[in-house]
């Protein structure tokens, strides 16, 4: 995340908002009050809430910037597995992004092995992180270079816990694949899937059904992947996740973007009308 230093001006002139600030925010949800730039941006998190100190005191931090020429080569590392077939689920606005929930009541879970895992692990969720720019839309960067934008899917660890809300707070909890997106004439046709709902999820808490859609197949063909131990990306910052990012990126096209850029705004606005 941040570091608190760069901050400390900020914070000491902003101290007597805070003052009358955390009184009211005892009111209401955490949940709904962080946001990912501002007074509740990431900056804030740890500041505000104990609960979220990680967030500002953690070792292990997450996103980070990639630097391919401080990366070391395991030649022990195995190809990722990721199950083939289709499941449904809910692609939901959440008020701070787009989400895709897996079905919870199915029988065939997709789960992720091989690579640098020693268990198995149960995609339970897919995020979807774009930003105000095309260049500037992805958590993660490569030498600096940041992409349009990035899809994460999470997994929780299913042979040591019995849910995702066990798992992110345990060592070894937590995979998540990284797969960034790079602006192209074709998108990828399951990543279109999730994108072609976003106009029926216009507001905060709306949510439709997906059907049939193969995680699977949103991943680019390569057997290669950068892996780091880091944590999640929202509060509580909880650092049990080892991240999979993969060397090569998917497509989006330019309308795809400017469609998501929009619901975004639209999202944002009626936020902060609430």
């Amino acid at each position: 995340m941040y570091s608190i230093m760069t901050m400390l001006p900020s914070i000491l002139a902003i101290s007597i908002f805070f003052q009358t600030f955390i009184p009211v925010l005892s009111t209401v949800s955490w949940e709904d009050w962080w946001t990912y730039d501002g007074i509740s941006g990431p900056a804030f998190w740890g500041l505000i809430n104990p609960e979220w100190s990680l967030c500002n005191k953690g070792r292990r931090q997450s996103p980070v910037n990639l630097d391919p020429e401080k990366l070391l080569y395991d030649p022990n590392l195995t190809e990722l597995h990721v199950d083939r077939h289709r499941v449904d689920g809910i692609i939901c606005n959440t008020g701070h992004s787009v989400m895709f929930y897996l079905e919870n009541g199915t029988k065939n879970h997709i789960n992720i092995t091989g690579g640098p895992l020693s268990y198995k692990y149960q995609v339970y969720e897919i995020h979807i992180h774009y930003g105000q720019q095309d260049e500037m839309g992805s958590e993660h960067s490569i030498n600096g270079y940041s992409f349009p934008a990035e899809l994460q899917i999470f997994s929780f660890n299913s042979q040591l816990f019995a849910n995702y809300s066990d798992a992110v707070q345990r060592s070894h909890g937590i995979v998540v694949v990284s797969l960034l997106l790079q602006l192209g004439d074709l998108s990828n046709p399951e990543l279109r899937i999730l994108t072609d709902h976003l106009d029926m999820i216009r507001y905060s808490g709306d949510e439709v059904p997906v059907k049939r859609l193969s995680v699977a197949d949103l991943l680019p063909a390569t057997h290669y992947y950068m892996t780091y131990d880091g944590s999640t990306t929202f509060p509580a910052c909880h650092e049990t996740v080892t991240w999979l990012i993969l060397n090569k990126p998917i497509y989006i096209t330019k309308q795809q973007v400017n469609t998501v850029l929009l619901r975004l705004f639209f999202l944002f606005v009626i936020t902060l009308a609430q």
